[in-house]
């Protein structure tokens, strides 16, 4: 009937009625099958509903593990002590390592591994939360992708840094994406030692921060490692946090508050008593504290130097204008930005009037402090740099 611009048959609208009807039907017989479960399996029912709203538990920073002053611990255990603390608490987060679960310190020791109960590795369960990825980084990564993109859960993998390059496509597309995987890796720069230039990190840093929509986290202590996790926790985007090999001071909370100080991506770990300062010292990870000695020798000779730690730059850039400048004040002009890898991308902070320590070429096989030593990455070097600056 060429009346009818648009017609559908009567048995057909009866049908697709009827298998609206079946739906309905169906539908309410889960709901009462679910709401069974959920009596029978309180803890499990309130896990499945406090996903279901992307919430974490309640009280989850509280419970962590709060780091004392003084004792030196590399941030990569001290990081594997706070994601056990995080996976005890948290069932969605699931993960492991491309073969390194040992040297990364993510083996999560009260959770079974996802393997068939047969295994030839103890604790083995099909719904365990630990996954053997095999030395297969870029697969790793893809799995990841997989799983955040199914939902219930956040995923982590760990290696080192190094081989984060092998990860490159699938962190792309996550970032693309923006799903809420993590990214665990150790072994951060020169300070690995031994294993020379083709495992030391030199150009990965600003590689990584350089792709949007991610964030990289270098924590300089373990009080910082614990709420920089607990900030990828909450803000639900693609992120890698980077650690080190070696031991690294844990600061005194007394200075700022570091570790929630840390959430924000840069703040003032230790300010001179100046209200404006003659040098400010920006620094990451393990390099933090070679700012702090540089300050307390700069400040004996009447040079007024505030102290920066900047653990994520791409946080401390979603901060408001008038908090970056409150941290970097314009008017000075002598900053340094000390980290252990390329300095391609800190002149953004520093100006042109400013400089850089940082590592433009490959590393060499040679303990952490001679490496250091030879390559200027120092307490004297700052000093110096500093000095020439504020002429």
């Amino acid at each position: 009937n060429p009346e009818k611009k648009f017609s559908v048959p009567e048995d057909v609208l009866k049908y697709t009625r009827q298998s609206q009807t079946n739906g309905s039907k169906k539908h309410k017989e889960w709901n009462n099958k679910f709401e069974i479960w959920a009596k029978n399996n309180e803890e499990l029912s309130n896990d499945f509903q406090r996903l279901q709203k992307n919430e974490l538990v309640q009280d989850l920073e509280s419970s962590l593990t709060v780091f004392e002053t003084g004792n030196s611990v590399a941030s990569r255990k001290s990081g594997g002590v706070i994601l056990n603390e995080l996976s005890n608490k948290l069932v969605e987060l699931v993960g492991g390592s491309a073969d390194l679960a040992e040297s990364n310190g993510v083996f999560l020791k009260n959770a079974a591994s996802m393997q068939k109960p047969n295994s030839e590795i103890k604790q083995s369960s099909v719904g365990g939360k630990y996954l053997h990825f095999g030395i297969r980084e870029h697969a790793m990564a893809s799995i990841m992708n997989g799983l955040a993109l199914y939902g219930f859960t956040r995923p982590f993998g760990a290696t080192f840094l190094i081989f984060s390059d092998y990860q490159k496509p699938a962190i792309r597309l996550a970032s693309l994406m923006q799903l809420p995987v993590i990214y665990v890796w150790t072994h951060d720069s020169i300070g690995l030692g031994e294993d020379g230039p083709t495992h030391q990190p030199v150009e990965q840093l600003w590689s990584l921060r350089s792709i949007p929509g991610f964030s990289v986290v270098r924590p300089a202590d373990a009080n910082e490692v614990g709420a920089c996790w607990i900030k990828i926790l909450e803000d639900r985007k693609p992120a890698g946090i980077v650690l080190t090999r070696q031991n690294i001071p844990t600061l005194d909370q007394k200075l700022n508050n570091s570790a929630q100080g840390a959430k924000k991506g840069g703040y003032i770990l230790q300010d001179c008593s100046n209200p404006k300062p003659d040098v400010i010292l920006i620094a990451t990870g393990s390099e933090i504290e070679l700012a702090l000695l540089a300050q307390k020798e700069l400040n004996s000779q009447s040079i007024n130097t505030r102290v920066v730690s900047m653990p994520c730059v791409e946080w401390f850039q979603n901060e408001s204008m008038s908090y970056q400048e409150s941290v970097l004040p314009k008017e000075v002009k002598a900053k340094i930005a000390i980290e252990a890898g390329s300095t391609l991308g800190w002149y953004q902070f520093v100006g042109l009037e400013g400089a850089v320590i940082g590592l433009d070429h490959y590393g060499a096989s040679g303990k952490p402090d001679l490496l250091y030593k030879e390559f200027g990455i120092t307490v004297q070097e700052i000093v110096k740099k500093a000095k020439e600056l504020k002429k």
